[in-house]
């Protein structure tokens, strides 16, 4: 029974590693078909190993402007600010924001009530003053003809040397009357023109023809005269928006660049679609200072007329591109392309072969070439002036060639004589061959 017993299980083991290796060997099978069908697209597809994918742009020739980018804000060429002359209540407003107005219009009529007493009052004190004054004529009269009879009475001996200067005194005392008295005309008369100017001062006019951009009052309000330490009131602002400018804010770095009667481009945020000409008119002299601590110059850009642009409002943000110079049919690149690379990382070879690697220097600039053999070669290049974009490349490249711009990461850690493979060249496809070892 025992033997019997032994004899089944030795079957069942050997049964079992006949099935075990039927499995493994048709496992085997399968997997050999699939890499002889799918295995032949994969080898195809995949790149080599050691083999960097990356893109690749060629140096084209072409003109290049080198620009100064500038942040700003629009504004108007002509702005003015309309504040009273005299402190009064406001009893019109006859235009609003956003009116047209012609240089010579009322736009403020203030309460002139109390002008008017002023004037008036003014106009008594001069009365008063032309009475006085005929007052003291007459008394310097009757004060000068005493003193001159005293003279003669004292030099006949007929009144004593008390009674000539007491004579005197009042002639003295007499002429001073008349000269408060004159001055006090004088007075009379400039506060009657003052009061007249402040009842003028009731009819505020445009200086200028021009749109309403703001105002601040409203008829019943009371405005009140600048002082040292309050501004007054600014009741409205007026500017003429057929000229507009662009006041922007030139880094302090770049400031020898600029110079008046430049090009420039106006890009506005709130007309994303259109792009505004203009030319650098004033520069200023004296250096501002940011909130982040970085010097400016304030640069006005007169903008040009342009025939689809709607109507520009005062305060719109802006960028401005100057254009400080110009070069035509430069070789020029992306300007990622462009590195900076420590001269002892350069191979000996390249740097002793390229007069725009100087040994004794720290860096160089260079760019990365394919070369028909797929390898990446380091270029050292004279660069040029760059835009936001490109970069003109002076010596050290010619148009046509190839050069990496891409991935950062790839491009940052590229080594000269690197395996290349452009990531935008057209991978091949699997042939009918291969599709025939496909399982079916």
């Amino acid at each position: 029974m025992r033997k019997w017993l032994i004899g089944i299980v030795l079957l069942v083991l050997v049964l079992g590693g006949l099935v075990l290796g039927g499995v493994m060997l048709r496992g085997a099978g399968a997997s050999d078909a699939t890499e002889a069908g799918a295995g032949g697209w994969s080898r195809l597809t995949s790149r080599q190993p050691g083999t960097t994918e990356v893109m690749l742009r060629e140096a084209v020739t072409g003109d290049l402007a080198r620009t100064v980018a500038a942040p700003g804000s629009i504004e108007p060429r002509t702005n003015v600010a309309i504040s009273a002359q005299v402190s009064a209540r406001i009893i019109a407003l006859p235009f609003r924001e956003g009116d047209t107005v012609e240089a010579g219009d009322v736009m403020v009529r203030l309460d002139a009530r109390d002008l008017a007493a002023a004037l008036a009052s003014a106009e008594a004190q001069l009365k008063s003053e032309e009475a006085r004054l005929d007052g003291a004529r007459a008394g310097f009269i009757r004060a000068q003809a005493a003193f001159g009879r005293a003279r003669e009475l004292f030099d006949s001996k007929d009144i004593a040397k008390a009674d000539l200067d007491m004579a005197e005194a009042e002639y003295l005392s007499a002429r001073s009357q008349l000269g408060m008295a004159e001055q006090g005309i004088e007075i009379a008369k400039a506060a009657i023109a003052q009061r007249e100017k402040d009842l003028d001062n009731a009819i505020i006019t445009s200086p200028i023809a021009g749109t309403i951009t703001n105002l601040n009052t409203e008829v019943g309000e009371t405005v009140i005269v600048g002082t040292t330490n309050n501004p007054g009131s600014i009741i409205m602002e007026i500017a003429d928006l057929g000229v507009m400018l662009l006041k922007a804010q030139v880094d302090e770095t770049n400031m020898a660049a600029v110079e008046p009667g430049q090009r420039a481009r106006v890009y506005i945020n709130a007309y994303p679609d259109i792009t505004f000409e203009g030319h650098v008119q004033r520069i200023g002299l004296k250096r501002q200072v940011a909130q982040d601590g970085v010097g400016y110059f304030d640069t006005e850009i007169l903008l040009e007329p342009h025939d689809d642009a709607p109507i520009l409002r005062s305060g719109l943000t802006a960028n401005t591109e100057i254009e400080v110079e110009r070069l035509f049919d430069v070789v020029k690149v992306p300007s990622q392309a462009v590195l900076d690379r420590r001269i002892d990382e350069l191979p000996r070879e390249v740097v002793d072969a390229s007069p725009h690697a100087d040994a004794a220097r720290t860096f160089a600039r260079v760019v990365f070439v394919m070369t028909d053999a797929g390898e990446a070669h380091a270029r050292p290049v004279r660069t040029g002036p760059s835009d936001l974009t490109e970069t003109a490349i002076l010596a050290g490249l010619e148009a046509g060639e190839r050069v990496v711009v891409g991935p950062f990461r790839e491009l940052v850690n590229l080594k000269h004589g690197q395996k290349l493979r452009d990531r935008d060249a057209p991978k091949p496809t699997a042939t009918s061959d291969d599709a025939s070892h496909t399982p079916g």
